[in-house]
């Protein structure tokens, strides 16, 4: 009988597998090599701007900061574009434009040169981001979503794991060889969804425009700025990310500045890798536990989880602690992010389901606070006194859970309403 049981779990992941459109296959290997691209340079980004370009602190969250406040506007925009004039084209402009701002990356000389890459890879980013979701809603089965959300979500992480190393390894420090290699990576991404388009060329229904009479720009956002559950899950989410982007920016400084740690860019780099290898070991059993629960519940376990290790940042005596605390940020990363695309899905009124991916991105707000935040803390208080730089930022990222807990309520009314 046990055997059955999982001979018949087999079979429904195989015929799960199968049922996956060959375009989401491309765009789920072609995240493996972009975020491998991305994650071997730009989380490294601080570190070069402080020590080879002499940017201070918060000159360095100011231009971390600026791709996710420049992505914040326009990602709702890029999602709506998406919905208006198809998915294919914003995928290419998106693509394409990453390859010529990493190569924009490699030329820059000036610390201004790099503040305007990085609002350029915050576009990029924006566009790209609720387009390729959109899509993958658009060309998947209902009951293959699941497992195509959280194979997006494994292929970012698949490659954080060889990034950093190969960031490393490449000697970002030194050289900006890796900004050309991720350069390079996006034209044959680029090229590869060309010829996937036209050999698997979208359906009626799967481009994004297929509305008789398109919602113009500003309908589309009044329609996602007045639906209560979004707006509450949109906001908790905020602060939800707010505590996640300071594993990129603050902590990266944090390292590198600090009197009593030899080698923090190098034990940063091991702690990315750490953090992708975690998040694959746990990803698939923490989302079918959590896939039990009501679907805000994950965002705000993980949220508190985040939220915790924080506060082991600032206090970590030894690499133990500092990889348990990466562990606990770890698993709470996954149950914030695996299922957001998931609950986005459901959310969302079939005709704007790039939209409301578009309008999500305003979460990046905690991006941008993030740096700014961490950079402020650290010209303040220094190095030296880790838990004055963590205590506040952990108290700030645990706001997110009164939203979250409305959210929660509010979904179970609606979904306990009569169609």
């Amino acid at each position: 009988m046990k055997n059955q049981k999982w001979s018949t779990r087999g079979n429904s992941m195989a015929s799960q597998l199968k049922q996956i459109h060959p375009l989401a296959w491309t765009i789920i290997v072609g995240t493996i090599f972009g975020r491998m691209a991305t994650s071997m340079s730009i989380p490294f980004l601080s570190i070069y701007l402080t020590q080879q370009m002499g940017a201070s602190p918060t000159e360095t969250g100011i231009i971390v900061a600026v791709s996710a406040l420049v992505g914040v506007f326009a990602s709702f925009y890029g999602g709506y574009i998406s919905d208006r004039i198809g998915r294919k084209k914003v995928l290419f402009m998106s693509v394409f434009g990453w390859a010529l701002v990493f190569i924009g990356f490699a030329l820059s000389d000036k610390i201004w040169l790099f503040f305007i890459m990085n609002a350029l890879n915050g576009i990029c980013r924006a566009l790209f981001e609720p387009t390729s979701r959109a899509l993958l809603s658009d060309i998947t089965p209902p009951s293959s979503k699941l497992l195509v959300f959280n194979l997006r979500y494994a292929a970012i992480n698949l490659g954080v794991v060889f990034g950093p190393l190969l960031g490393l390894y490449l000697g970002l420090s030194d050289s900006n060889l890796s900004f050309l290699v991720a350069g390079g990576v996006y034209i044959a991404y680029g090229i590869l969804l060309i010829v996937q388009f036209i050999l698997h060329p979208l359906q009626q229904g799967e481009q994004g425009s297929g509305t008789a009479e398109p919602i113009r720009l500003k309908q589309a956002f009044r329609i996602t700025s007045g639906d209560p559950v979004f707006m509450f899950v949109l906001i908790g989410t905020i602060f939800c990310v707010l505590g996640y982007g300071h594993f990129s920016s603050t902590l990266p400084q944090f390292m590198a500045i600090n009197p009593n740690m030899t080698d923090g860019a190098k034990w940063f780099g091991y702690m990315l890798s750490l953090n992708a290898v975690v998040v694959l070991a746990v990803q698939f059993p923490v989302v079918r536990i959590a896939s039990r629960f009501p679907p805000v519940v994950p965002l705000i376990t993980g949220n508190i989880m985040v939220s915790v290790s924080l506060l082991l940042f600032g206090w970590a005596q030894s690499p133990w602690m500092l990889v348990t605390a990466v562990v606990i940020f770890t698993v709470g990363e996954v149950l914030m992010f695996t299922l957001m695309d998931v609950l986005v899905d459901r959310i969302a009124k079939p005709e704007l389901k790039g939209t409301y991916f578009g309008m999500i991105g305003f979460n990046n707000l905690g991006n941008v606070s993030a740096p700014i935040l961490g950079g402020f803390l650290l010209d303040s208080f220094g190095a030296n006194q880790p838990l004055l730089v963590f205590a506040p930022i952990a108290i700030s990222a645990v706001c997110g859970v009164p939203f979250l807990w409305i959210a929660h309520q509010r979904l179970q009314a609606r979904e306990q309403q009569p169609t």
